[in-house]
């Protein structure tokens, strides 16, 4: 069963998380560790981040430093197919455009293929710290990967040639941002393109991170004037930090309510910090549930610990 299939039959608002792989040289502990905290709530799915490559400077054995290419967070593939061989619960690992080429992409399809993985998140992908303005190694859009997996479904490689024998396609979502992506010009111009995505085969959205419950609420109501009529699902995620007052919206553009905003800064510590954000998480989820939303999805890195409380209130 797909993870809109598991979405759409949920009997209440379902729970998902996020979980990031490990940094280079670490081992899988800290992420079954994880899973083993928050698998109580019955996760219907548990996205697996990727990360691309960055550009950083290496001494050599000359004694010069020069330009290597390192990826800090390897293994998404592997880091899904050992949570789903372990704790039969259905991943999603996400497919990125951002560092990775079309044939890479092709390559991992096929390994995702061999491993019976075929839920999928589609992404454009952030730029690379070096970059002023995103730069793609393969597909410039979201949209352009989109068409590469439509192929791959339809039994096509990137070279036109024909698969040899029948594959299950892949199921996939795609990302929407309520307060708008930070480089579309406005919202009609945002709404344009997650039609686009529905349109071509997005089998449900999922939301960047947001604070205020209102700013999702209209973008579900102007999503429905647009046709868009598959699951749109709220990502939310507890403030750990004094510092993420700053650092979030200007990472992930999302605004923090004043309501909200105020309370953080009463902190004098990230303990206190943390007290604030599951406060404020909390009553976030039970207004999103009353609501009906079909699944409640949790960005989770930092916040594990965090998000256990919530959900406990909440599921």
């Amino acid at each position: 069963m797909s993870v809109v299939d598991k979405i759409r039959s949920a009997k209440s608002t379902a729970f998902s998380f996020e979980l990031l792989p490990p940094l280079k040289g670490n081992g899988i502990e800290n992420v079954y560790k994880t899973i083993d905290t928050l698998r109580e709530f019955d996760p219907k799915y548990i996205n697996i981040t990727t990360h691309r490559s960055e550009l950083v400077f290496k001494e050599n054995s000359q004694g010069l430093f020069e330009q290597v290419s390192e990826r800090h967070r390897p293994g998404t593939v592997a880091i899904a197919a050992a949570i789903q061989n372990k704790y039969k619960i259905a991943v999603v690992p996400h497919v990125i455009c951002s560092g990775f080429s079309k044939e890479e992409t092709e390559y991992a399809l096929i390994d995702l293929q061999f491993l019976g993985i075929t839920d999928l998140l589609l992404l454009r992908g952030d730029k690379a710290k070096h970059e002023r303005e995103f730069s793609p190694t393969g597909h410039k859009f979201a949209t352009e990967l989109q068409v590469q997996v439509n192929d791959f479904n339809q039994g096509l490689f990137l070279d036109g040639s024909k698969m040899k024998s029948l594959i299950e396609p892949f199921s996939y979502g795609m990302a929407c941002y309520p307060e708008k992506h930070e480089e579309a010009p406005n919202m009609d111009s945002d709404l344009f393109y997650a039609k686009q995505k529905v349109d071509a085969g997005a089998e449900y959205l999922v939301t960047q991170m947001f604070f205020d419950n209102q700013k999702y609420y209209q973008f579900v109501d102007k999503c429905k004037a647009a046709g868009i009529n598959v699951p749109i699902i709220p990502g939310i995620k507890p403030i750990t930090l004094k510092n993420q007052l700053t650092v979030l919206p200007k990472i992930f553009q999302s605004e923090i309510p004043e309501a909200f905003a105020k309370e953080l800064r009463k902190c004098e510590t990230d303990e206190q910090a943390v007290e604030v954000g599951v406060e404020w998480c909390t009553k976030q989820a039970q207004d999103l549930k009353a609501h009906g939303v079909p699944s409640i999805h949790f960005y989770s890195m930092m916040a594990t610990q965090s998000v256990k409380r919530v959900a406990k209130e909440v599921f």
